[in-house]
């Protein structure tokens, strides 16, 4: 029991100042006051390890205790499973072996991706692209004492995200490029905040420390801010200083990205179903659709027949990173194809079936399905949709991406976001909060991510806005922080865009069951209360249970059609889709109505 009187308050391992404030029932100032009385310089977005937690919560009259491990492994239950874990869900256990840890290499423009990536493989691919810049993703394989990895080599975070979204997860882990002497830039936490949502573990690459102005220790306080606390701080984030110009700390990187994916227990059956991703694929003049693709279950063969979306393909030809000729590819493998029929899409996923029978008969269906699904109205992914999402128990959190004009607007509509979600039984999690305008990269990460991206005093610009009309994202914005509040308070009370309303008007009792020809079976009915309406709905009762519920087909008095029956009077009602009346039973007549939500541009 705490000097106050109250239980102790839980606490995990690492949290941030404003975290630890909540917990605290105090203000983030007076917890930074404290922190600073005891030589601790902590930023309120900055996270601290729980032994100074500790210290700040007994200095404020609170006793804490560490959260018990079963809320750990909870919690990490309640995460994405990697796609990985997915494909081997029903291999045999005795046939799973060890495969290469595959690696996405991402961060900020210029800050040293491809130089990095290039250093590692002792080839000069930057050399031959324009500006130093990568134009293509690529998948390249090497050796380190005797271990193997896969690089993917992206152009950003955009295209990793771009095939989560297909339902892929190319990577097992990211390296986050962060040069010594620029630090955390815009792009870097986009990349950070993709790398979150996908649940993989983060190493980051700190680039450029050859540099004279370089300085570690500056961009290490920066990456903790943002979440990403050093190992050698007593985080869980580990930072490895390199420098792909001279070559130096590469080893240890090596080292770093085989020690996590040890801890991971990246495994798959060679033996198994083959399935894996597709990477990157083009036409090509004279070769025909070539494709890159990574294998994750299985080992692809040369003459394999493999379906990817809405294409297949008979391997003609395949060679590894190379360029070298190979006959199959075990997990992990990257290789180019040729032998599509058309261009498959980055991200999708790939697995070998029978013959190109198989194949075409899978395409088709899925071509059929397609087709289907546009026929029928798009349903965007707005805040409506996905409220009701997590009220039916498909999603556990409403997610959100957000804007803003400049870094001063920033904190207070976080916190008025965080404000909000604190008085809701529905969690709210912020995957991505930044300064600017809308881009492709904000939908890409809200469509892989069921958000809804929510920009203050900014707009999307026309490519945005057009990829998130596609890709079905809806996107809010204001200029008032109080709209925005209301607005969100709305929607987790599940009032947004109206709420339908019901008002019975009507009941009437079955007396009579009688069988019409070409009609089928019609209720002869007595109303007792209020009135029965042709345009009306109704719901069959007995014994106090709803047995069905729907549109009037008819409503006759003697033999004439009419609009309604008031009480009092007798009547013959047939429904639609309902035939099994018996005497007694009660037919409730009922209207539907949405009532109107306060303009709010949601």
């Amino acid at each position: 029991m705490s000097d106050n009187g109250q239980e102790p308050i839980k606490l995990p391992s690492s949290l941030t100042v404003r975290d630890l404030a909540t917990a605290l029932h105090a203000s983030p100032i007076t917890v930074i006051k404290t922190l600073m009385a005891n030589g601790v310089m902590a930023s309120i977005n900055q996270t601290i390890d729980f032994e100074t937690a500790e210290i700040v919560a007994t200095e404020m009259g609170y006793e804490v205790v560490p959260e018990e491990e079963e809320e750990e492994l909870q919690t990490e239950a309640e995460a994405e499973i990697p796609l990985w874990r997915q494909l081997i869900a029903n291999e045999p256990e005795e046939a799973l072996q060890p495969r290469p840890p595959v690696v996405a290499v991402l961060g900020h423009v210029d800050h040293g991706k491809t130089t990095l990536l290039d250093a590692i493989r002792h080839t000069n691919v930057a050399e031959r692209e324009a500006g130093g810049i990568t134009q293509h993703i690529g998948a390249y394989q090497v050796e380190h004492n005797g271990q193997k990895i896969t690089f993917l080599d992206t152009p950003g975070h955009a295209a990793f995200t771009s095939m989560r979204a297909r339902g892929a997860q190319g990577a097992d882990i990211v390296v986050l490029v962060v040069a010594a002497d620029d630090g955390v830039m815009p792009q870097t936490k986009e990349a950070i905040a993709h790398a979150k949502a996908a649940h993989v573990p983060i190493i980051v690459a700190l680039n450029k420390i050859d540099r004279p102005n370089a300085n570690p220790e500056r961009v290490k306080r920066q990456l903790a801010d943002v979440g990403l606390v050093p190992d050698e701080w007593g985080g869980d984030t580990m930072v490895v200083p390199v420098s792909a110009k001279l070559r130096e700390g590469i080893d240890d990187l090596l080292e770093a990205i085989l020690l996590v994916a040890e801890s991971m227990n990246i495994r798959a059956n060679p033996n198994g179903k083959v399935i894996g991703t597709v990477i990157e694929a083009s036409r090509e003049k004279g070769r025909g659709v070539v494709a890159t693709l990574l294998v994750q279950n299985g080992t692809l063969k040369l003459r394999d027949v493999i379906v990817a979306g809405t294409t297949y393909a008979k391997i003609r030809a395949m060679t590894d990173d190379r360029g070298r000729p190979v006959r199959a590819a075990e997990p992990s493998k990257p290789v180019q194809v040729t032998g599509f029929n058309d261009v498959p899409a980055a991200g999708e996923l790939f697995q070998v079936v029978k013959d190109e029978k198989v194949a075409r008969q899978i395409v088709e269906k899925r071509l059929e399905e397609i087709k289907e699904r546009q026929l029928k109205e798009q349903r965007r992914v707005s805040l409506e949709d996905l409220f009701n999402q997590v009220q039916a128990g498909e999603l556990n959190e409403l997610r959100l991406v957000v804007k803003v004009d400049v870094h001063g607007s920033l904190e207070p509509v976080v916190n008025s976001i965080e404000e909000v979600a604190s008085k809701s039984d529905i969690k709210v999690r912020i995957l991505h909060a930044d300064v600017g305008h809308i881009s492709e990269n904000d939908v890409n990460l809200a469509a892989a991510s069921k958000a809804v991206v929510i920009g203050f005093n900014v707009r999307p610009d026309a490519a945005a806005r057009k990829l998130a009309e596609s890709l079905g994202v809806s996107i809010r914005t204001y200029n008032i922080i109080y709209r925005l509040t209301e607005d969100l308070e709305k929607a987790l009370a599940g009032m947004l865009g109206g709420k339908e309303e019901e008002t019975v008007i009507g009941k009437a009792e079955v007396l009579a069951v009688f069988k019409v020809p070409k009609v089928g079976k019609v209720a002869g009915c007595r109303v007792r209360e209020g009135v029965v309406r042709r345009n009306a709905l109704a719901r069959v009762i007995r014994n106090g249970e709803v047995l069905f519920e729907g549109p009037l087909a008819s409503l006759k008095h003697g033999k004439e059609d009419v609009r309604e029956i008031r009480a009092g009077y007798e009547c013959g009602i047939a429904l639609k889709g309902f035939q099994d009346f018996q005497v007694g039973d009660t037919i409730e007549c009922f209207t539907k109505s949405r009532t109107e939500a306060q303009e709010s541009g949601w």
